[in-house]
């Protein structure tokens, strides 16, 4: 497995992993229409590239020896609804892996890419939003040091999911 920073000619790659392993992670918890609406919304090639063309973010692929995308972690300014967020703090937007790369390390490795980069790029603090039923991901960001800061909904389609806000200050 390599791990290597995507360009926005990753777009169509990044797209596409990000349907898969949303739909296979969280697929279960929505209607069709909803998770239709959802993928069609926040995983188009178009976003990730305007994003990492010129919007300041930033994505790391994780790819197998035959150049299959296994997972990726995608970072950039921060847009949680929080008082306490600053300009020029960022978040990690995704961190996602196909079930199969699961529990083997490299989420860990992926999560490093990002967070080194962060650490470098950040003024204040790094934000992540995570799913509150997604308690796996809440004790992996907690042992990094992220702590709760808040909560929010977050659309998918019609459905409302609650979110928390965990945050790890660099003061």
């Amino acid at each position: 497995m390599l791990i290597r920073r995507a360009g926005a000619n990753d777009a169509e790659a990044l797209s596409a992993i990000s349907r898969d392993t949303f739909v296979e992670t969280f697929g279960h918890l929505y209607t069709p229409e909803d998770l239709a609406w959802h993928l069609d919304f926040a995983y188009t090639p178009e976003k990730y590239r305007d994003a990492l063309d010129e919007q300041g973010y930033v994505a790391w692929l994780l790819e197998d020896e035959a150049g299959s995308v296994q997972g990726y972690a995608f970072a950039g300014p921060c847009g949680l609804p929080h008082a306490e967020v600053q300009p020029g703090d960022l978040e990690l937007k995704r961190l996602y892996l196909r079930r199969s790369q699961q529990n083997g390390g490299w989420g860990a490795k992926l999560f490093a890419e990002a967070e080194d980069w962060m650490r470098r790029n950040g003024p204040a603090a790094i934000w992540i939003g995570v799913w509150s039923g997604n308690e796996g991901a809440q004790r992996f960001y907690a042992r990094h040091g992220y702590l709760k800061a808040g909560e929010y909904l977050y659309p998918v389609g019609e459905a409302r999911d609650l979110e928390f806000i965990l945050r790890k200050s660099l003061a």
